[in-house]
Formats: structure tokens, C-alpha cells, sequence
């Protein structure tokens, strides 16, 4: 297989028309290789939640366009932003182990992007899944030290220093 801009144009027509705007490509030998290795088609608009690998680094290189590789602290708010435009030299990125991170992403844009181990079992998480087992360890703490109080939404935005309205989507969806 050619990786040319006839296979970077198909995927762009099938991001265009799925929901998630962006389209990936499988580029494992068998469905026996434990990693992670595909091409990755993104719009503008495409919305890639903040995630982490706590089990590998991810590897990501830009084969056009342009986006933003955004890394994100604990409490997932933004500590830094890895501008990746292969116009300006600026070709890819490592994601450390653990990292919270998302992309923006500038213009229609290609990546390659690699990781270890396969996906669905390689511990990988969402910031949402993890702020629900955060407000879960909050709440247990609280009934541990005797506390029969109603916790409200604004009390684990305070505690957690969480934006109300993530804690409210979060509590939603439990």
C-alpha cells in the first residue's frame, strides 16, 4: 500500500460524511499485533475527547494540515499546546505516558499516530470517565468521615475544582 495523496484524499471523503469528522485507518499487519499504528483523517469541528494512555506514549506525526496537540494537568485544564504544521518544520509530537490530552484541529489534517498495546485493552481512559470515579472516591470519602450532608453539584465543583457544568454532565450521565 501507498501512503499518497490519492489514500489521504479517500479518507478525507469519508471523514467528511461520518458524524465523528474523522476517519481512521488501520495499518496493523493482523488483528493478532498488539499495538496501535493507523492514519487518521480530521475537519475542522471534530470533537476528540481529553484521553490518556496510562500504558504507552503516543506517538503522533503530521502528514498535512494543521492542529494543535493540547496536553492538559489532572484536573484537565490546558498546561500546554504543541503547534504541528509540517509547512513550518514543526512534523510531530510524543504524547508522554499518562498524559491527559486532546487536538484541535485547524484545517483538514492527516496524522499518523502509534501506541502500544491493542485498542480496548490498553487501560486507556477519558477525562469524563475519570472525573465520574473522582466524584464517586469524593463522595464515599465524605460518607467515610461520618458527613450525612446532601453533597450538591457545587460543592464537588469546589472540592474537585471542576467547572460546574462538567460535574452536572458528569453526574448526568452516572
Amino acid at each position: 500500500m501507498e501512503i499518497n495523496k490519492e489514500l489521504l484524499d479517500k479518507l478525507f471523503e469519508q471523514a467528511v460524511v461520518n458524524p465523528r469528522l474523522r476517519q481512521n485507518l488501520d495499518l496493523r499487519t493482523s488483528a493478532n499485533d498488539n499495538s496501535q499504528r493507523m492514519l487518521n483523517a480530521m475537519l475542522p469541528g471534530t470533537v476528540v475527547p481529553i484521553h490518556r494512555h496510562p500504558q504507552s506514549t503516543e506517538n503522533v506525526f503530521l502528514l498535512c494540515g494543521k492542529i494543535v496537540e493540547v496536553i492538559c494537568d489532572e484536573n484537565g485544564n490546558e498546561k500546554e499546546r504543541i503547534h504541528l504544521d509540517p509547512t513550518i518544520g514543526n512534523y510531530g509530537c510524543v504524547v508522554p505516558q499518562g498524559a491527559w490530552h486532546t487536538v484541535e484541529v485547524l484545517e483538514p489534517s492527516v496524522i499518523f499516530e502509534a501506541k502500544d498495546g491493542k485498542y480496548g485493552e490498553d487501560g486507556s481512559e477519558t477525562f469524563d470517565a475519570c472525573l465520574k470515579k473522582r466524584i464517586e472516591d469524593l463522595i464515599e470519602m465524605e460518607r467515610r468521615s461520618g458527613s450525612m450532608d446532601v453533597i450538591t453539584p457545587l460543592y464537588v465543583s469546589r472540592m474537585l475544582n471542576v467547572p460546574l457544568e462538567e460535574v452536572n454532565e458528569a453526574l448526568r450521565e452516572c
